[in-house]
């Protein structure tokens, strides 16, 4: 007998323009626009165009879901090198989103025969559902070439009243938790909605658990006074310039902060535009900066260290030995260097000839002493790799600063989706997030995520702000590493424990099927088939 929980909730052509709606909805609830209720009924429409699919359903409604969502929500990748590089980038990932829509319609499909108002269904589903939502996330957000993970569920609610979870669980503890309430509405609603009352249970209690759980405290650890500049220079790939003009631009905007009392100046990534470890006219004027200040110089260039080149972020003191630096963990692919090369020269040798240089990855720790302050650091897109946060709040940050080049994207979303990565962090981590631009927006970022001071985009600006200094480490920060190495592998393996039984259900019945007795014929079926036969 056909069990109604395993047929489609909608004809797949109905279901493909809606996981086309879902994919803009989830658009819109991302920054900018912010309209973080959408995330919700993004999720709960992907979810149900999904159900009683068939593989290739279901890669194709989960790919339209990507393809509207990707394209639109990267438009600013072609910004300055055309829409070949925002067409692969985009392209991939929804690709690679509808690829990750299978394991979800599998998951629905060997769990049909669960009771509809049992603990099953209206528990086991969602979280099964959820766990393969955020092991999507994970994936894309490590490969291919160390992933891209800009766009993720939990990162809609930064706006909203709901992000404080993310100190207790991670950006993908956040995500999880959304994608497990939308599923288990979804149930519910499946099993009767309000005619069910008791059915609204779980998901009642994790909109309870979104609502309610506060950001967790970390430690008051006194205060600290950053001098912050935003030089708004020539920072763009294709802008015109002569060899020094960047740190010209940040030196004339830095120097009225001379005289006032500063733990440490900030320059935006791309800063200084010749290596200062080899350059000595650069060094000199750094030097300059520093005695005049009174203050550490914490400056970003590119610095070459035998036949390595490196995306550098210089900590520059009076005296040499004090000095240190770290370098950029992740490389952007197809931006700092061109992974393949020989491959893609192949495919558009005239954009891949643009990127001459190739940068290395870093492997020192991103994190500097100012005194005995921790400065936990990340260099651009550094930012929304979760390692890199982690490893500088276990290594004693009591504040991070970002440093950013967006000169390439200047008018377009870009910034402010990036910026919303570092408000997350903040949250995240319960410490204050120093953001600083080229040409903005470059912001303070209180530990709840509020914002303290601000320079808008296109601007030639400075600021000297205190802010607070943080210890101790929020659960994200422990658990954030364990929630992403075991969640993937436990949900895999309960998917395919789920197939096993599946499967071993189904050759259950066929077997049983054959050991049917055979039924007795009479007189004159045997007449019919011996008819039948003669024919």
């Amino acid at each position: 007998m056909d069990n109604p929980n395993s047929r489609p909730l909608l004809p797949l052509w109905a279901a493909t323009p809606v996981a086309a709606a879902a994919g803009l909805a989830l658009d819109l609830a991302s920054p900018p626009l912010g309209w973080w209720p959408l995330a919700f009924v993004s999720v709960v429409l992907a979810l149900a165009t999904l159900m009683g699919r068939s593989i290739g359903g279901a890669l194709l409604v989960g790919t339209m879901f990507g393809v509207v969502f990707y394209f639109t929500h990267l438009v600013w990748v072609g910004e300055f090198l055309g829409p070949v590089p925002w067409i692969a980038l985009a392209g991939l990932e929804a690709v690679l989103f509808g690829l990750g829509a299978i394991p979800i319609t599998l998951a629905y499909r060997w769990t049909a025969r669960f009771r509809a108002r049992g603990p099953g269904q209206l528990v086991g589903i969602p979280l099964l559902v959820a766990g393969l939502w955020a092991t999507r996330e994970v994936g894309m957000g490590a490969w291919p070439y160390s992933g891209f993970p800009w766009a993720r569920l939990g990162m809609t609610q930064v706006e909203g009243p709901l992000p404080q979870l993310a100190s207790w669980t991670g950006v993908t503890g956040l995500s999880f938790f959304l994608a497990a309430v939308c599923a288990a509405l979804l149930q519910w609603l499946r099993a009767g909605g309000i005619r069910f009352p008791r059915g609204a249970f779980s998901t009642a209690a994790g909109v309870l658990l979104l609502v309610a759980v506060p950001q967790f405290p970390t430690t008051d650890a006194g205060t600290f006074t950053v001098g912050w500049v935003q030089g708004n220079g020539p920072a763009g790939y294709f802008d015109d310039r002569l060899p020094g003009d960047m740190l010209a631009a940040q030196t004339t905007t830095t120097e009225p902060l001379m005289g006032q009392p500063m733990d440490l100046i900030v320059w935006p990534e791309g800063s200084v535009d010749s290596d200062p470890l080899t350059a000595s006219a650069t060094a000199a004027v750094l030097d300059r900066l520093v005695r005049d200040a009174g203050a550490p110089l914490l400056v970003n260039a590119a610095t070459t260290r035998g036949a390595d080149v490196f995306n550098t972020s210089l900590l520059w003191s009076a005296d040499p030995a004090d000095r240190q630096w770290h370098d950029k963990v992740n490389p952007v692919p197809f931006g700092e260097y061109v992974p393949d090369r020989w491959f893609y020269e192949l495919l558009a040798p005239d954009l891949v000839g643009l990127i001459q240089r190739e940068y290395t990855p870093g492997t020192n720790p991103p994190l500097m002493k100012v005194g005995n302050v921790g400065v936990g650091l990340a260099i651009c897109f550094d930012v929304i790799y979760d390692t890199v946060i982690w490893d500088s709040a276990r290594a004693g940050a009591q504040l991070y600063v970002f440093q950013t080049n967006n000169a390439d994207f200047r008018g377009t979303d870009e910034n402010i989706q990036q910026l919303a990565f570092a408000r997350m962090r903040a949250i995240e981590t319960g410490r204050t997030v120093v953001n600083v631009s080229t040409v903005g927006t470059s912001q303070v970022i209180a530990p709840d995520g509020a914002t303290i001071d601000s320079i808008g985009v296109d601007i030639a600006a400075n600021r000297v702000t205190t802010v607070p200094l943080r210890s101790g480490l929020t659960p994200a920060v422990v658990v954030g590493p364990w929630v992403t190495g075991t969640l993937p592998v436990s949900v895999i393996v309960a998917l395919g424990a789920l197939g096993l039984l599946h499967r071993g259900r189904l050759r259950g019945t066929a077997d049983h099927s054959d050991r049917r007795p055979k039924q007795r014929r009479g007189p004159q079926a045997a007449r019919a088939i011996g008819d039948r036969d003669a024919t």
